[in-house]
């Protein structure tokens, strides 16, 4: 009875948009503003950070948990900016499912194609959601084509547009077979398959109509029809035509994550998969959110469940530490706001307060040792050092870097000669976000600079002794991450590559799992 899914687009594409009005069609939300709304009565919901409220964009992933006829969701609004990967790439280990949004002006852009990937590596199922068709955009037939092409996937439509932009006349639910209005409301059931209704569409010597329908017929023969099992594994696409500002397709969209959508799935493991009927109750951190709340100086670890049937009062261990945590306060998210989880189950995402005890990748477990894998740690693409304008607060710095590493905001890196602090990011609003934390949530301005470093790898070597010797020569190129992990600081490509020649023995990893 649950259905834990993300939200993942290009920026722009509408995401965030499509997220409110899926709030509303639920009745979560009574009042759905979009993104570009003026005034605070009507921001949107998942984007509640201050930077988020200035810019309009989103900068760390949400979890809004809602209720609908007898299911419960858990809807995971992540960033679409590409300089917010990392933390997208976390949020889809804790998701069964995705909607793929695509701008139908656009078609499918880079960072969607990157998305994509990700979920194809965890074997995710995707819905794809043509957003905008209320204003001109392509041919449906040229976005389907290239959905296939470039995604390597089947597609089929469930809801089709008769016309788009200024000749947008509504739409056909294939699924259910129903028309639905220009406005989003959608008619009676009145035909039991797609091909009585199309045979029943009202003004068909409308050009516009008769041309939508006869691409309709094209795309019905010409591609596969929906097979729920193909969809679950990852094979195939269906294909929602639809409008998230004006509401049109988003209650289709809804209805098809709660009836094709997976329940909770194994979850990759060590020794081995986590299965999520299994007694014991286990899951892992795969996202930490300090300061949600200002006042209270909050910090909480969100914790997707993957077994068992978790109670408030229980005690988990942390695998990593061997510790064991007793989990008191344990809630439900809809972005900021909050309430007491006194019972959860696998697929659930609950939030742990916690005072450092807790980092992304920790597994929680009932009882075995067994840790949740692949959440990784990227290299950072921009390296930059910290500059302090008060030196009475370096005591708060350090603590403020530490926090925001181990929520995966930024990495900092040591130097192993000197003490300055350097931050690693993968884009550079990234920085922006880091700054105006900083200053907003921890009272230290900061400012940056560039530290002659281009990118970072993380070293190891086989033979610890082969690793102490490259240390020990190379010192004043290396530095130290949040975990004491070793870590080259490449001036350039040139330099990077020579010294992986110079030492052959030593690896240099451009990502790493979570530790």
């Amino acid at each position: 009875m649950r259905r834990s899914f993300a939200i993942i687009s290009h920026p722009d594409a509408g995401k965030t948009t499509l997220t409110e009005k899926l709030l509303f069609a639920s009745g979560a939300i009574r009042l759905a503003g979009h993104v570009r709304a003026r005034g605070e009565r009507r921001r949107t919901r998942s984007d509640w950070m201050e930077i988020e409220r200035k810019r309009g964009i989103s900068v760390t992933s949400s979890v809004m948990t809602f209720e609908q006829d007898g299911l419960t969701f858990n809807l995971l609004d992540t960033p679409g900016h590409s300089d917010f990967s990392e933390d997208t790439y976390r949020t889809l280990t804790a998701v069964d499912s995705a909607i793929m949004v695509i701008d139908a002006a656009r078609g499918i852009e880079s960072q969607t194609l990157k998305l994509f990937e990700v979920c194809r590596l965890r074997d995710i199922p995707i819905i794809t959601f043509v957003n905008k068709i209320d204003r001109e955009g392509r041919d449906p037939l040229e976005i389907l084509d290239e959905i296939a092409s470039t995604l390597a996937l089947d597609v089929t439509p469930a809801v089709w547009p008769l016309g788009m932009g200024v000749d947008h006349r509504g739409c056909l639910d294939l699924m259910t077979g129903r028309m639905v209005g220009a406005d989003g409301e959608p008619g009676p059931v009145d035909w039991p398959d797609a091909e009585r209704l199309v045979a029943a569409v009202p003004n068909r010597d409308d050009p516009i109509v008769a041309a939508s329908l006869e691409e309709l017929e094209i795309a019905h023969s010409s591609l596969p029809a929906f097979d729920l099992e193909a969809f679950r594994g990852g094979h195939l696409t269906p294909v929602f035509f639809g409008s998230a500002l004006k509401e049109v397709g988003v209650r289709e969209l809804l209805r098809a994550v709660a009836e094709w959508a997976p329940s909770p799935r194994p979850q990759p493991a060590a020794p081995e998969p986590i299965a999520p009927d299994g007694e014991e109750v286990s899951g892992f951190v795969f996202k930490v959110q300090a300061n949600m709340d200002k006042n209270h100086r909050d910090r909480i670890a969100f914790v997707r469940l993957c077994s068992g049937t978790f109670r408030r009062g229980m005690k988990l261990r942390n695998v990593r530490s061997g510790r064991d945590i007793t989990v008191s306060s344990p809630m439900f998210f809809f972005a900021q706001e909050r309430e007491t989880a006194d019972e959860a189950v696998a697929g659930d995402v609950v939030g742990i307060p916690n005072h450092g005890t807790l980092s992304v990748g920790d597994t929680l477990s009932e009882g075995r040792s067994i840790s949740v894998t692949g959440i990784p740690d990227f290299a950072p693409e921009i390296i930059q050092r910290v500059r302090l304008s008060d030196a009475m607060k370096a005591k708060q710095l350090s603590k403020a870097l530490n926090d925001l590493a181990e929520e995966g905001v930024t990495q900092v890196f040591r130097p192993m000669t000197g003490s300055d602090w350097l931050i690693g990011v993968v884009g550079s609003l990234q920085l922006d976000v880091v700054a105006s934390r900083l200053e907003g949530e921890y009272g230290v301005p900061v400012g940056f600079e560039s530290a002659g470093h281009e990118t970072a790898r993380w070293v190891v070597a086989d033979d610890p002794a082969e690793l102490k010797r490259f240390i020990a020569a190379n010192r004043s190129s290396l530095a130290t991450d949040r975990a004491q992990a070793p870590v080259f600081l490449a001036r350039n490509a040139w330099a990077l590559s020579r010294i992986q020649q110079d030492w052959p023995d030593i690896g240099f990893l451009a990502t790493r799992e979570r530790v």
